[in-house]
């Protein structure tokens, strides 16, 4: 009787430690993630579910084209690619980006540009004071400006303006599910 009365008392406690374990990597080093809406076609795509670590700005800071998860409203994350870290200036002219004046290449955006028609565009031309209401030069201190992969339908940071880091919830690392579309987040 006392054999089985301390098996029960280890596999409670072996319970116990696992669930503190489990809501402890929840909690402080990883999310999971559901993509709604078609912002970042083509890398991401509506239902994809994500891990997302939260660990990687504790010890960084985002870096330009990291896919970052934020807080967009109380009760809303946005999935994002980071165009723009403090002190970048940030504009796209004839479809092409330009970070402090020089063009940067955007390698994710080869599939969705494939697809337009002859003659479209995939991103209007903007500069970061016209998209701003504060009307910023620079990417300020403490902030990101973002944009989703598929640029004319995304709800991104030429609406709503940088994003505090203090809002971003971490940084995406793997999708894992439907299984066909189990990789490394890029």
């Amino acid at each position: 009787m006392a054999f089985m009365k301390n098996a029960w008392m280890e596999w409670i406690k072996a319970f116990l430690i696992a669930a503190i374990l489990a809501i402890l990597v929840r909690v402080v080093l990883f999310a999971p993630v559901v993509v709604e809406g078609p912002s970042m076609l083509p890398t991401l795509e509506n239902n994809d579910h994500l891990i997302v670590s939260k660990i990687n700005y504790t010890l960084g800071k985002p870096e330009r084209f990291d896919i970052v998860v934020f807080h967009a409203t109380e009760r809303r994350d946005y999935i994002k690619r980071v165009i723009g870290v403090p002190g970048d200036h940030v504009a796209v002219e004839n479809d092409e980006l330009y970070i402090n004046g020089e063009r940067v290449a955007e390698p994710y955006l080869k599939e969705r540009k494939e697809q337009l028609a002859e003659n479209q565009i995939l991103t209007q031309d903007f500069t970061l004071e016209q998209v701003t209401d504060e009307g910023y030069e620079t990417v300020p201190e403490g902030h990101v400006f973002v944009l989703g992969d598929n640029r004319n339908n995304s709800t991104d940071s030429r609406m709503f303006g940088v994003v505090p880091m203090d809002q971003i919830v971490g940084e995406a690392v793997f999708t894992y599910w439907p299984l066909d579309r189990i990789r490394l987040a890029d």
